[in-house]
């Protein structure tokens, strides 16, 4: 029998308690996606480092035998075109690794900081003026990567609100229409494909200038990067500030911790990271041939969904896996998965969530959920997890 994937928690903080069921008793899971299509779901530390390590497990999600992820034609975000424009893997995908990662190297981070930093400040003063009780993820959670995310592809901070609604379209699985994700899809294409032709035409210090000069990318890769980039660039990290800082708020003893140690300002970082119970999908891969997972077989044409969030829960590699610690480390998390696809902007998202911390202990140290933690709601049906909205007060 096929569980209906994905699973809901109780509360939005709260992992399902079915994935500690699943790692013990059955590692490897039928379950049933939103397009109706059967899928293999991995929920233990050790398969899901394997499968996105392991170079036969592809992103191939077009194959004709592979399941389609949601309800609309195309299959969702993780099938439409744009995504089959960077090579899957072999030394097409290494070279466009090598192209974009230079911009995401630690020590551009530390450059990076101080103005986000100040970006940070200014949108709390916003926020404060605004008055009690506010929303801290439209304030503060949502505009920053944004800002972050558009300085770094040249591309107008005015222009945000278009991006939210576009990556909304293409990220998620059940809110939209096929005739409104292909619209937001075709009108996301129109405007990248403009930009990129205006920075050819007058380049400047930005990532697709520099990734123009460089000339080892076509127009196309330059498109699938910056529509990437912007996607995955300001949703997933928005997303995460408003989880991180609802969890060390839901319980105080969290938040009281680092008022008095702001030195564990990483570590509770990575550790919200790890203990992400809402992280969204997981991610998708593609099995062309006949492979065993955990004394199971999979056949030729399988869909293999890896829940790095479960996996991030197995105490088997992490000690006390269900409680939150704010000095844990090592912490071998895969909350960025794992191997030659492991996210490629890792160090931004990480440099900012400490920022957004920072900032808010310096700033806001009587910070509080303005609603009990178990209110809180999930954004539905969007591939990343993310809070509705995090009503906090100072």
């Amino acid at each position: 029998m096929s569980v209906d994937y994905p699973i809901p928690g109780d509360a939005a903080l709260d992992p399902p308690t079915e994935w500690a069921r699943l790692r013990q008793e059955c590692p490897v899971a039928k379950v049933r996606l939103p397009s109706g299509d059967e899928a293999s779901l991995l929920t233990r530390y050790e398969d899901v480092k394997r499968v996105l390590a392991d170079p036969r497990f592809t992103r191939r999600l077009d194959a004709d035998d592979a399941a389609r992820l949601s309800d609309t034609d195309s299959g969702g975000v993780f099938n439409n075109e744009m995504s089959q424009v960077i090579p899957d893997g072999g030394e097409g995908h290494q070279r466009w690794r090598r192209q974009v990662g230079k911009w995401f190297t630690a020590k551009r981070m530390t450059m990076l900081r101080a103005p986000m930093e100040r970006m940070a400040d200014q949108l709390v003063d916003d926020m404060v003026k605004r008055g009690r009780p506010a929303d801290l993820k439209a304030c503060l959670g949502f505009p920053l990567p944004v800002y972050v995310i558009c300085d770094l592809l040249g591309v107008p901070a005015a222009d945000r609100d278009r991006f939210a609604y576009w990556s909304d379209a293409l990220l998620n699985l059940t809110r939209y229409g096929q005739a409104e994700v292909e619209a937001a899809q075709a009108e996301f294409v129109a405007y990248m494909s403009e930009h990129v032709a205006a920075v050819r035409a007058n380049p400047g210090e930005d990532l697709l200038s520099e990734l123009i000069k460089g000339g080892e990318l076509s127009d196309a890769e330059l498109l699938a990067t910056g529509m990437g980039l912007l996607v995955a660039g300001h949703e997933t990290t928005a997303n995460m500030i408003g989880k991180m800082v609802s969890m060390l708020l839901a319980d105080r003893a969290r938040w009281e911790r680092l008022l008095a140690d702001r030195s564990l300002v990483r570590t509770a970082v990575e550790e919200a990271l790890r203990f992400d119970a809402n992280a969204g999908f997981g991610l998708p891969r593609y099995i062309g041939e006949e492979i065993e997972i955990a004394g199971t077989t999979l056949p030729g044409g399988t869909t293999v969904i890896c829940n790095m969030a479960a996996a991030n829960r197995d105490d088997g590699v992490f000690d006390g896996a269900a409680e939150m610690d704010l000095s844990r480390s090592p912490n071998p998390h895969l909350a960025f998965g794992s191997g030659a696809h492991s996210c490629l902007g890792q160090a931004l998202a990480r440099t900012e969530l400490q920022v957004v911390l920072e900032v808010l202990l310096r700033r806001l140290p009587t910070l509080e959920l303005a609603v009990p933690a178990h209110e809180l709601r999930r954004v539905d049906g969007l591939v990343v997890g993310g809070l509705s909205e995090v009503p906090v007060r100072w």
